[in-house]
């Protein structure tokens, strides 16, 4: 009866502790596991409207665009299944900082798409093309 009953304590200890909030980029609160890591960083010698035009483009090419807060500088796009967000900040003078943020349907992070989203906006600011010709597949 005693093993009944820490087994089923733990088990909720458990269900507990891999549940919850998680806070995105641009302030607000999901339903997600936490605890996991879902950024990617990267910083480039840009102005941040360059940033912000590339990651838009990107976006939009890849899903669709949900929001677009100017006053955070923070987009929200929704990719296969997913929800992406970007938010482009000054990190000094001479350098720009972008976080890529992804969460899957089930509040899972994806470090994949994060890490694909922000290489995208790489690729697109090194060739200067800010509109793609075909689609990538992936």
């Amino acid at each position: 009866m005693k093993l009944k009953w820490i087994f089923s304590l733990a088990l909720a200890v458990a269900a507990f502790g891999l549940t919850g909030c998680v806070e995105t980029i641009d302030g607000r609160h999901r339903a997600g596991v936490p605890m996991v890591r879902d950024r990617v960083e990267g910083r480039y010698d840009r102005t941040p409207a360059e940033l912000w035009a590339a990651a838009k483009d990107v976006l939009k090419h890849q899903g669709t665009l949900v929001s677009e807060d100017t006053l955070k500088n923070v987009l929200e796009a929704s990719i296969d299944e997913r929800r992406v967000w970007v938010k482009v900040e000054e990190f000094d003078t001479k350098t720009t900082r972008i976080l890529v943020q992804a969460r899957g349907k089930a509040g899972g992070a994806d470090m994949e798409m994060a890490a694909f989203i922000d290489k995208q906006i790489a690729v697109r600011l090194a060739s200067g093309n800010l509109t793609p010709a075909t689609p990538t597949k992936r």
